[in-house]
């Protein structure tokens, strides 16, 4: 009985029962609200300052508020938001009497995290929301995601930090593109690409011939135009998702060809080794994007070097293929470097120009 009777209660004072939702500040403005589907109610204040608000001859009383544009009923310095499941997100702005802007907080609502997620998806290629690589030791590195085809948003917080720097603040320019995040031992800057699908960084502390002791932690924030807002984060050493840039591949002569460590690729060589894999193919295959994965090998090798490689290259061989990777931990192969060769079409040429040459004496 005594629980029906509260049950009763709840449903008229219903404000009284509603739960408080957990938030927190990204920005001076940005708020995200953590909602499970629960009634809820989230109170927002136009002027924070006390003495601010009793300098004003009408107390607050005539502050009045718009949601996403539109006015609403609620008046006065407090404005309480109705959250129900995902709804409560927008952009709320209080304003004098005439009309003037004073505040405004955007307010980001993030449902429960451990349930489907709905904004970005997993590709078959990438095992995490985030794909993030390097293409060498310099402290730059990026990250790439693929939105869900329904729900494309946009990046509106970047986090990056080593797991030892603690406390990190982080700030974007007016443009809302390029991020810095700062702490007592070093800066991180972030910048997101035109498409807003990927981030480039750089850890401007970083140096690439100590040992790194600490894991980068990298979390990006990314919301929809119905203010729905969720998190992604990935933690790891740079030569964990190293991937050098392809190789360059060049003719020595009609049976030798080399190539060299790709020009972005940490130096001296000799501290940052490569191992390079070398398959040479039957087929040229023209129709073929890629032609290293698309046909089948003579022979492949591994070969291991800190200088430019020359490569004898056998006789039926008409494409020859280059990849490398770091030597000296389990990381990413490159992409595929090819060589097409041309000596048979030539040695065809020189020996229709020898019959020619013969039938004519």
């Amino acid at each position: 009985m005594n629980f029906f009777v509260v049950g009763i209660i709840c449903t008229f004072l219903q404000f009284s029962c509603q739960k408080s939702p957990s938030h927190q500040t990204l920005l001076p403005n940005i708020l995200v609200v953590e909602v499970d589907g629960s009634l809820g109610q989230q109170p927002l204040n136009c002027l924070v300052s006390a003495e601010e608000l009793m300098r004003r001859d009408d107390k607050g009383q005539d502050i009045f508020w718009k949601k996403n544009g539109v006015e609403d009923t609620q008046r006065g310095n407090s404005y309480t938001i109705t959250l129900e499941d995902s709804l409560g997100g927008g952009n709320y702005t209080c304003h004098n009497k005439d009309g003037s802007l004073l505040n405004y907080t955007v307010v980001l609502i993030q449902e429960d995290q451990t349930k489907m997620r709905k904004i970005l998806v997993k590709t078959e290629e990438a095992e995490d929301y985030l794909k993030c690589s390097a293409q060498n030791y310099n402290g730059e590195f990026g990250c790439s995601w693929t939105w869900h085809r329904s729900r494309i948003g946009k990046v509106t917080f970047i986090r990056a930090r080593r797991l030892e720097d603690g406390d990190t603040q982080c700030s974007v320019d007016t443009s809302g593109q390029h991020w810095t995040c700062s702490s007592s031992h070093r800066n991180f800057s972030c910048s997101v690409d035109r498409t807003g699908n990927q981030i480039s960084c750089l850890d401007e502390q970083h140096c690439p011939y100590a040992e790194e002791s600490q894991q980068i932690h990298i979390t990006v924030y990314v919301k929809t135009e119905l203010f729905l807002v969720e998190n992604y984060s990935k933690h790891f050493h740079l030569s964990a998702i190293v991937k050098p840039d392809k190789v360059e591949i060049s003719k020595i002569n009609a049976t030798m060809i080399k190539w060299t460590y790709p020009s972005s690729w940490s130096s001296p060589y000799s501290y940052f080794p490569l191992t390079f894999q070398i398959t040479q193919l039957r087929r040229g295959c023209k129709r073929c994007g890629n032609p290293c994965t698309d046909s089948k090998a003579i022979k492949t090798l591994t070969v291991h070097s800190t200088d430019i490689c020359s490569f004898e290259v056998k006789r039926k061989a008409k494409t020859v293929c280059v990849r490398a990777k770091d030597a000296l931990c389990d990381s990413q192969w490159s992409e595929w470097s090819h060589f097409r060769l041309k000596r048979n079409k030539d040695n065809k040429k020189n020996k229709h120009k020898r019959q020619h040459y013969r039938n004519r004496e």
